[in-house]
């Protein structure tokens, strides 16, 4: 029998060679199904809802791999990572979202100074992470849900266009005041840095982690449509606004990622660098209301409520998703599901078995 952990215990059962094991990044629920991302891998990972053991909330297992590069052409090469950051369920779809930014090589103990003085000036750019796509769902014969590239009804996979090397919104942030000069900063030194993802209609909002200015932290609204093979952003108005700018008072925090409960939206925040500090759920009342009325090319919103304090620790641990679990798995009450980056050992079972955490919804 597996190790058991506090009632609220969420096991997600892995396989040694999964995409996907412990620096969970993204998560959504379809029935009994979890699809998971992680910031180090080029695809989701499927698992499928189990008995649970012992005292234990909820179990996963029966893990399946989806590579992205079986479903989409991708900017980068098919290996390289996409650090997938934020998912989405909206219209038969799959929505993810790599996070958009650069990312800076760290000291290693085991170099000598040169060596390490070397590594933490140099910059890297993953094509893939510059990804945003949707990703159809579509039963298979035995009824599982899967990702495919084309479905039989002639949905199709789309990613935004672009390359290796900008797509369409960072070709339209290049020369924005606010966040322009942000793009040349790597993510985990509060430069941009995609974390969140939230999805109405064709109105995507993108939460960063970072920038984080004066203490204000960004969700960016778009709007996109297919386009031949690819997603291509299209006026939020009859004014040709591309994009639009909300700025939200998080007390310092940054966007780790954003859930849609009926007009109200979710923020999952914590410190935009590397950094151990609070990680909290934040409540935006009837912000699908405000952003429908709002022409406003940027606001500030602070008519936040925190919802919920989540544990963390040196290091590890890190709440990093966060999605609402149907009555059915959260014991016939409002729940979320929370997963941890870097879970430490009281979050492990082994190599391929980490624990997230079951809360009911404030």
């Amino acid at each position: 029998m597996p190790n058991t952990r506090h009632p609220n215990a969420v096991r997600l059962e892995f396989a040694s060679g999964s995409l996907v094991q412990t620096n969970l990044s993204g998560a959504a629920i379809t029935g009994d199904w979890l699809w998971v991302a992680g910031d180090e891998a080029c695809g989701i990972d499927r698992l499928r809802r189990l008995n649970a053991v012992g005292g234990e909330a909820l179990r996963f297992g029966e893990v399946r791999d989806f590579p992205l590069a079986d479903l989409l052409d991708l900017p980068g090469e098919p290996d390289e990572e996409a650090d997938l950051e934020g998912m989405a369920l909206a219209g038969g779809f799959l929505w993810v979202v790599g996070s958009h930014g650069l990312k800076r090589k760290n000291a290693k103990p085991e170099r000598d100074h040169a060596a390490n003085a070397k590594r933490l000036a140099k910059l890297e750019l993953d094509g893939n992470r510059r990804l945003l796509a949707c990703l159809p769902i579509e039963p298979d014969a035995d009824g599982q849900p899967c990702l495919v590239r084309q479905t039989q009804d002639g949905r199709r996979a789309l990613r935004l266009k672009g390359d290796a090397q900008a797509n369409q919104l960072t070709r339209l942030l290049a020369d924005d005041a606010h966040f322009g000069p942000y793009l040349a900063i790597p993510g985990k030194d509060n430069g941009f840095d995609i974390e969140g993802l939230a999805v109405n209609g064709r109105r995507l909002l993108l939460g960063l982690r970072g920038p984080v200015l004066r203490g204000w932290s960004a969700l960016l609204e778009i709007e996109v449509e297919a386009d031949g093979g690819h997603l291509r952003l299209v006026p939020l108005d009859t004014h040709g606004t591309l994009l639009r700018k909300h700025f939200l008072q998080l007390e310092g925090l940054g966007v780790r990622d954003l859930h849609w409960q009926g007009d109200d939206l979710f923020i999952l925040a914590g410190p935009s660098m590397v950094l151990d500090g609070d990680i909290r759920v934040f409540k935006w009342p009837q912000a699908k209301v405000v952003m429908q009325a709002n022409r406003e090319p940027a606001r500030f919103e602070t008519a936040l409520t925190e919802s919920i304090l989540l544990p963390h620790g040196r290091g590890v641990n890190r709440a990093e998703a966060i999605c609402e679990l149907p009555p059915a798995l959260a014991g016939g009450q409002p729940g979320w599901l929370v997963l941890y980056d870097a879970p430490g050992m009281d979050r492990r079972d082994g190599k391929c078995t980490v624990f997230g955490d079951l809360l009911q919804r404030g």
